[in-house]
């Protein structure tokens, strides 16, 4: 029997189960993922998520966000992000590409139903996110679900590294039905 990063199958396969893993164990190295944008003006961002639903099924990935947040202002713009993750236990590099789509309102209710209390606080901050304020701490955090947004992520690409004994990289599309292909590392 092979090990799962000898076969282009095997290497798919891991890059979900730990995108899941991401989800389910608040410890797991896909856990918090660094998202990345590009502003309005062209600048590339980088920042981390948390995040919160990876469906294998239909290829998506979900983070929650403040809807006033640059990274909404940002996906206004060009609706397209990358995510990377670094599983040192695993000495896997995954790389994935995605279309996002920001969804609000009464189609993300029974979502908002679900985080806790504390964690609201997250949503709605007063003055929005990245706003120059007068002193460190002059803003409010009240919990506010029109605030509230879920970046649905499409992946569209997946380049994953695997830094075992042998080196090895592949590479998957949605247009290519998800058949990868082996690249040099």
């Amino acid at each position: 029997m092979s090990e799962w990063f000898e076969t282009l199958d095997g290497i798919r396969g891991r890059v979900w189960q730990t995108l899941g893993r991401g989800v389910a164990d608040r410890r797991s190295a896909a856990r918090h993922p660094t998202f990345a944008t590009v502003s309005p003006d062209g600048w590339p961002e980088a920042r981390t998520v948390v995040l919160r639903a990876a469906d294998a099924q239909v290829q998506t990935l979900d983070v929650h966000t403040d809807f006033q947040s640059d990274k909404v202002k940002s996906l206004r713009g060009k609706s397209r992000a990358a995510f990377h993750i670094w599983d040192e236990k695993q000495k896997l590099q995954l790389r994935l590409g995605a279309e996002v789509e920001i969804l609000s309102g009464d189609v993300v209710a029974d979502l908002w139903a679900k985080v806790p209390d504390p964690s609201r606080q997250a949503y709605g901050t007063d003055p929005a996110p990245g706003t120059a304020i007068d002193d460190a701490l002059a803003y409010t955090k009240p919990a506010d679900p029109t605030a509230f947004a879920v970046l649905r992520c499409k992946v569209i690409a997946i380049d994953v590294v695997h830094l075992g004994t042998d080196h090895r990289r592949a590479f998957f599309t949605r247009d290519s039905e998800w058949i990868g292909e082996w690249l040099a590392p």
